[in-house]
């Protein structure tokens, strides 16, 4: 009896998996915008994967025969489909390895600062008073400055480097998630569930961890694709401004940087890094919508 009764218990897990991805996929399908977003964000992240098999040439190969060569469509020629730059570089090559720059500053800063802000939002959800009081103080006073310009004075302290604009970027979005958990936190701490897992004798880590944190990752995911955007924006930024990636990396804030003198004479390698930054900007932003109505019960459409 114990195993037939194991064995339909695993059956009605296994069932559930499916329904609740079907479930989801229901409800994010209802906004189209947010599948658009998702299968330009999943184009961009394929591009970025197999950039050394798609891009015609490397990022840092000079033709000095072809500088500022115009793209096709304005009489260029199909050896360089979207022209190139100064140095005689294909901006098709640059922009697609920069894709790959783009998407692993947004995956380490999300991590980094998602990570940290999780665990210091869990502590103050359970702490003291006075350690949630000084724990949120701390962040307060790092939302008090413009996000930008933190992370500016923090590259300009570690120096200038990808790495460095990187840590800086991840600090500043830090508080977002820090927040976020510990209202999700204080919200699940007044649910009968967790009265009874302490009742059982739950300790702590557990109580942390395995019951209340797998209750509050809805917001957490949202707040992740959101940031992601946002990571991909502050390091083009920094490295517009001299503080991010530096030259030949080919990002394309870095791009936009080295450019930005020739937006008269040769307007195509300012304005295709600026599209590509767009239109990956906006895709995440898109997915990131369809997430939030489909992962927050109280926004999802009777």
């Amino acid at each position: 009896m114990a195993d037939a009764s194991s064995h339909t218990a695993k059956g009605v897990i296994e069932h559930q998996r499916p329904g609740r991805l079907k479930e989801f996929w229901s409800y994010f399908k209802e906004n189209r915008g947010a599948v658009i977003g998702l299968y330009v964000f999943f184009f961009f992240v394929l591009i970025a994967i197999f950039a050394d098999l798609i891009a015609p040439y490397e990022s840092s190969t000079q033709f000095r025969s072809f500088t500022l060569q115009p793209p096709v469509w304005s009489g260029g020629t199909w050896s360089f489909p979207l022209g190139t730059d100064a140095l005689g570089r294909d901006m098709l090559s640059r922009l697609i390895y920069g894709a790959r720059y783009s998407f692993f500053v947004g995956i380490v800063v999300v991590v980094v600062a998602a990570t940290g802000g999780v665990l210091l939002g869990l502590i103050a959800g359970f702490a003291p008073r006075w350690l949630d009081t000084i724990i949120m103080r701390l962040m307060d006073i790092v939302l008090a400055f413009p996000s930008l310009l933190l992370a500016l004075v923090l590259v300009a302290i570690l120096g200038p480097s990808l790495l460095n604009a990187m840590i800086a970027i991840a600090l500043v979005l830090q508080p977002h998630y820090v927040r976020l958990t510990r209202a999700s936190v204080m919200n699940e701490l007044t649910k009968d569930y967790v009265t009874s897992a302490r009742v059982a004798g739950a300790k702590l880590p557990r109580l942390m961890f395995i019951t209340v944190l797998p209750n509050c990752l809805a917001p957490i995911i949202v707040q992740a694709a959101l940031s992601f955007s946002t990571a991909i924006l502050d390091a083009a930024a920094l490295g517009f401004l001299g503080m991010g990636a530096q030259p030949p990396t080919p990002e394309w804030g870095t791009m936009l940087a080295d450019s930005r003198e020739f937006v008269l004479r040769a307007s195509w390698v300012v304005t295709l890094p600026g599209l590509a930054i767009l239109v990956t900007v906006l895709s995440i932003n898109l997915m990131g919508d369809g997430l939030r109505d489909a992962l927050d019960p109280k926004l999802k459409r009777s």
